[in-house]
């Protein structure tokens, strides 16, 4: 099955600079899971979700389409690593009892997908699917990487993009659905590390290609004047959309 692979050439990477969930997010998830024996983490990147989960589940299942990503995930004992599509796994029928999407769900075709959910996932089971757009620091640098985000790399981002954009508000979701908290994730970068961290993005990847040049030079640049002295470290934060429900 062919997949939409955005983050293969950029797998390192990912590891390096992506941020990680906040572990209230994933004891709310345990705690409205009923049995506790196998999380499937789809479509897992390199493993930052997967790894939050390794604390309530006896043992997490954790998926990806893209070879290099899984190649590059972060390694536990608890996490069996498969290359798999969401959309069709080698995982048991009625056998998951959380399913958690971080990041991802704009990508899929749902229907495929919402089915192999509904064949894998036991009665009375969970999932959950969350995004996250762009950081916060503070308005200067907001400012500039709103600026950047719209103007300079905006032509260059799939259209699945919109989806996250949009919170995931306007994504079907035939579940019994919950109203969640509000959960963020939040880290203390250097520039450097935002940097890197904004060099992962599919738009990043998709400009260089086109026009045989990195956009990053003249936005760092212009990063620096606002940013203050270059060793210091910034609080980032990013909230966090999330749409979870149970298998009836």
């Amino acid at each position: 099955m062919n997949f939409k692979d955005y983050f293969s050439k950029q797998a390192s990477e990912y590891t390096r600079y992506r941020p990680h969930y906040p572990g209230p997010l994933f004891q709310y998830l345990a705690e409205l899971t009923i049995e506790h024996q196998l999380a499937w983490d789809c479509a897992t990147g390199s493993g930052q979700a997967a790894l939050g989960l390794t604390p309530y589940f006896d043992e997490i299942i954790a998926t990806d389409a893209s070879e290099k990503q899984i190649t590059n995930a972060i390694l536990h004992s608890n996490i069996t690593y498969l290359v798999s599509p969401a959309e069709q796994t080698e995982i048991d029928s009625n056998a998951v009892d959380l399913i958690v999407v971080a990041q991802a769900l704009h990508w899929f075709d749902l229907d495929k997908f919402y089915g192999e959910v509904k064949r894998v996932l036991k009665a009375g089971g969970v999932i959950a699917a969350w995004s996250y757009g762009l950081l916060r620091i503070s308005p200067p640098v907001d400012e500039l990487i709103d600026k950047f985000y719209v103007d300079v790399v905006g032509p260059f981002w799939p259209p699945e993009r919109k989806l996250v954009d949009d919170g995931y508000r306007s994504i079907p979701f035939p579940f019994q659905e919950f109203t969640s908290p509000a959960f963020s994730m939040e880290a203390n970068w250097s520039l450097d590390h935002l940097l890197g961290y904004i060099g992962t993005w599919s738009s990043i990847q998709k400009f260089k290609e086109q026009n045989k040049a990195n956009p990053l030079k003249g936005f760092a640049r212009d990063l620096k004047q606002v940013w203050g002295r270059l060793e210091d470290e910034k609080r980032v934060r990013w909230p966090i959309n999330m749409r979870v429900g149970r298998m009836l």
